[in-house]
């Protein structure tokens, strides 16, 4: 019999028999739909981790040289954090050393951080915000530009001026309803003149990047955010992912001189890039996949019991039916393949009815709660596969037992 005849026919039978194929093909569309709304979940987490929160921190093939990680996620022990005081910072006498050892034509930017209070005459408030001092090439290394009003100068560099950019939610709240281009901010008694607005940045868990103050690093700023001589980063991006990866071996090299470690020490320095930033996360993500992989095989086992159980009472009710067919010389591999093809058929449209409702299902999860949602190409591949393979392995028995019948004995039943 031609396959898509036997696929006709399958499916002919199916509609006949519309609730019992209905209860039949349940446990495999529960399987899938689990299967796709775990895996979606996980997809659109994974997306929201690497864009929205290390990808807004992290620029593209770019390392960030620390005393220790900037992003810390995940449990750590006690003395995990111990060994993290015990490290020494990184100095303004680094950043020439490293400087000096990557390739020409790579950016870097000199980086000092810390959340300091600030005030404006237009609120009574202060209100504390992340207050960043840099030098020249890191607007340009994380892709910042004005909304309104412009760039540091390299006059405004080298001198240390007392000019700053904000964020959309600083200018917000210090200037509400007001143009804060050229309006001042006081920062530990020093009045700051706003020369730009950057911008919006977004926000990740409700935490928003956009509460933010940039000053030139040589600033008096400069000595708030950190004691004397010390910085908190140097960032480095480079041309390509190969090239930032040599050039990090490079810089690791000079640190280890400079912190005078012997080669079965370990670094006392932290090289974070995305991938570092994420690793946690990424063996979170395995182990999510796994579950949303094994627990559905629960609901397919379940669905192939069913299937198997419900094509064994097919053949019992259709018994007359092969021997008529035999008697017509239809031969063994001909009925087995009917039988075979209607359970494939069944337990695919099965997976395939799995697949519309985890699309739905993740949708809806989206839409109603903070969990971002995307839906993979591979786990509708995988639904499908496993929803037909399903189906053939659980109608392989009941095709057998059928494809084995004496057409006589059969032509007898009643």
């Amino acid at each position: 019999m031609p396959f898509f005849e036997a696929v006709r026919l399958a499916l002919q039978t199916i509609w006949v028999q519309k609730l019992k194929s209905f209860f039949t093909l349940l446990g495999v569309m529960i399987g899938v739909t689990f299967l796709i709304a775990v895996v979606s979940i996980v997809g659109g987490m994974s997306r929201y981790m690497t864009d929205q929160v290390v990808g807004k921190i992290m620029a593209v093939n770019s390392f960030e040289l620390r005393h220790r990680p900037n992003i810390n996620i995940g449990d750590h022990d006690d003395e995990y954090w111990r060994e993290m005081q015990r490290r020494p910072r990184i100095r303004e006498t680094d950043v020439e050393p490293v400087v000096e050892a990557i390739p020409a034509g790579v950016k870097y930017a000199v980086i000092g951080n810390d959340n300091l209070s600030a005030q404006s005459r237009y609120v009574a408030k202060p209100k504390s915000v992340q207050t960043y001092t840099v030098t020249p090439d890191y607007f340009e290394i994380k892709k910042m530009t004005p909304v309104r009003g412009r760039l540091f100068s390299p006059q405004e560099y080298e001198r240390g001026m007392p000019v700053i950019v904000v964020g959309q939610d600083v200018a917000d709240y210090f200037f509400p309803a007001l143009d804060p281009i050229n309006r001042q901010l006081t920062i530990r008694g020093v009045p700051y003149t706003v020369i730009a607005v950057m911008e919006k940045q977004g926000s990740a868990f409700g935490i928003s990047f956009d509460k933010f103050i940039i000053a030139p690093h040589k600033s008096a700023l400069n000595r708030f955010v950190n004691k004397h001589g010390v910085i908190d980063a140097i960032m480095i991006q480079t041309p390509s992912r190969e090239g930032m990866l040599e050039t990090m071996e490079s810089v690791r090299q000079v640190m280890r001189a400079r912190h005078g470690l012997r080669p079965n020490q370990a670094d006392n320095f932290a090289l974070e890039t995305s991938d570092s930033a994420l690793e946690f996360w990424n063996k979170i993500k395995g182990y999510l996949v796994m579950a949303g992989i094994a627990l559905p095989a629960i609901g397919l086992v379940v669905g192939a019991i069913v299937i198997m159980n419900i094509m064994l009472v097919a053949v019992a009710e259709r018994t007359r039916e092969i021997g008529i067919r035999k008697a017509l010389g239809a031969k063994r591999r001909d009925i087995m393949s009917q039988f075979l093809v209607e359970s494939a058929t069944l337990s695919t449209l099965g997976a395939a009815i799995g697949v519309a409702t985890g699309f739905a299902f993740a949708k809806l999860i989206s839409v109603l709660t903070p969990l971002p949602a995307a839906v993979e190409l591979w786990s509708v591949i995988v639904g499908i596969s496993i929803g037909a393979g399903v189906g053939i392995v659980a109608g392989v028995y009941p095709a057998s037992r059928a494809s084995r019948l004496d057409p006589i004995t059969a032509l007898r039943q009643e």
